[in-house]
């Protein structure tokens, strides 16, 4: 069977995914820092910095993957509109986590797979987290500002992001911003969905198990009722 050849950009992207992704780690570790750093002038400038430097690299990666791919600038936004978010704003990277997942199967070819409900479910439910608490941070750096919000502490935005996630939404805690709504509305498009779909592989997989428990059955010898058979 005759395999394809790579192309550039796809080679890129998958050497370059894994570093990628402990770099957003750094990113995100530099902006919480940031946005709960505010009273540290000295913190808040390292953390800025850091920022910065990620960001940058980030930027670097999507015009290289441009170039080699060898498309129109337009062509390749409609194609990538994911990774173009993604650059604009990078606390979303953790919308990358299947990438993540098939770069790191495929440097490690030699391990058995997980049966795919456990790999949805925990990949989905790290994507999440990390995109939960990115969101938290976004929300609380831009409510703070605002005395009319009720938004005043990263607990205040936490607790926000978690009723938006689980679509409880009790109305006590809500963005009065412009950009603070638009955290929201992503979190809200973004995050039911990764949620949602936690849940419904966890049903999934329970009626997996339990259908086979069924197909199985109980012995022929009635051993499974504590008492020896009947001859």
């Amino acid at each position: 069977m005759r395999v394809e050849a790579e192309t550039p950009d796809v080679a890129w992207e998958r050497r370059t995914e894994i570093p990628l992704f402990y770099l957003s780690l750094v990113f995100l570790g530099g902006y919480a820092v940031h946005v709960l750093a505010h009273a540290h002038t000295l913190w808040r400038d390292i953390a800025t910095i850091v920022v910065g430097l990620t960001w940058l690299c980030f930027v670097v990666d999507y015009v290289v993957r441009l170039v080699l791919s060898r498309q129109r600038p337009l062509r390749f936004v409609r194609r990538h509109w994911l990774d173009t978010v993604i650059v604009i704003l990078p606390t979303l990277r953790a919308l990358r986590m299947v990438k993540v997942h098939d770069a790191v199967m495929a440097k490690r070819r030699d391990r058995p797979h997980r049966s795919l409900y456990p790999r949805v479910i925990t990949y989905a439910g790290l994507t999440s987290l990390l995109l939960g608490f990115s969101g938290s941070l976004g929300l609380f750096d831009a409510e703070r500002r605002d005395p009319q919000s009720p938004i005043q502490s990263f607990g205040d935005s936490l607790w926000c992001v978690i009723q938006t996630l689980t679509t409880v939404g009790y109305g006590d805690v809500a963005p009065v911003t412009v950009p603070g709504r638009l955290v929201a509305t992503a979190l809200m498009m973004f995050g039911l969905g990764l949620l949602g779909t936690v849940t419904g592989s966890f049903s999934s997989w329970l009626i997996q198990i339990f259908r086979q428990d069924d197909e199985e059955g109980p012995p022929e010898d009635g051993s499974s009722f504590g008492g020896p058979s009947v001859a």
